[in-house]
């Protein structure tokens, strides 16, 4: 045991000895003039979009095809359940959706252009039905004080990140200084650019949550496995609490006003 210590420690001694080899000088990026670069940053929603891009989360290739989905029953990567009461239910097919609504074709000038909704169908992953949503897509400036909205960007050209569930819908409150301020169906306000891109009305499938299961197979079939039915006394988080609504968020960088001594 003591001469196979000594030879991985000689062994260690000689590849820290040795010479190490330099690293490749990195190559100089290239530099585009503001136009062209403006135009490189178009995106198109059937060609393969880059995963470092941080407006794009999804790395893969964007399909209109279902996506098929391994089910994860509650665990983890490394196998643990993370969360429980799920499992089973019925195959479902993930179906991807482009959110960004100011999206021209290739060649086409930047003008207002009109889409048709060919048809309105289910969608297992979501509440709501996936379609072209009801209403007509507009940038904020150009939408009157009071106006129902929903899916909200939260950067010019990022996609709809608020307002997406079903049946919800936000209000233009005010514009100011070439910001808007959005209140979320939550009452919570957020400020954006006039420039986002936001639809005008209302998400679809308002009466989603007067359904009835009607029998414990029915949430079997969604995927929920049942819970045990011993009684458990609720603590003080079940109670109903009045908190202050947070503050403002604002996703627009204002220049900062140094104070005049």
């Amino acid at each position: 045991m003591a001469a196979l210590g000594l030879c991985r420690a000689f062994g260690a001694l000689l590849l820290s000895a040795g010479p190490r080899r330099a690293r490749p000088p990195a190559l100089p990026q290239p530099c585009l003039p503001g136009p062209v670069a403006a135009a490189c940053r178009g995106l198109s929603g059937s060609a393969p979009r880059c995963t470092t891009d941080p407006l794009w989360k999804c790395r893969t290739k964007y399909t209109v095809r279902p996506v098929g989905m391994k089910k994860t029953g509650g665990r983890d990567h490394t196998g643990r359940i993370r969360v429980r009461g799920i499992g089973g239910g019925h195959k479902q097919r993930y179906r991807m959706i482009d959110f960004q609504r100011l999206r021209y074709e290739e060649g086409a000038p930047p003008e207002p252009f009109t889409e048709k909704v060919i048809s309105v169908r289910y969608d297992p992953c979501r509440r709501v039905r996936v379609s072209a949503s009801e209403g007509d897509a507009y940038p904020l400036g150009a939408l009157p004080i009071g106006t129902l909205i929903c899916n909200l960007e939260s950067h010019p050209g990022k996609g709809a990140q608020y307002i997406r569930a079903a049946g919800t819908c936000g209000v233009l409150l005010r514009k100011v200084n070439g910001t808007a301020i959005v209140q979320l169906p939550s009452k919570r306000q957020i400020q954006v650019l006039e420039t986002c891109v936001a639809t005008v009305g209302r998400v679809s499938n308002v009466d989603h949550n007067k359904r009835v299961i009607g029998k414990a197979g029915r949430n079997r079939w969604l995927g929920k496995r049942p819970h045990t039915g011993l009684w458990h006394r609720k603590g003080g988080w079940a109670g109903r609490k009045i908190k202050p609504l947070p503050p403002m968020k604002s996703y627009v960088n204002l220049p900062r006003v140094k104070a005049v001594e």
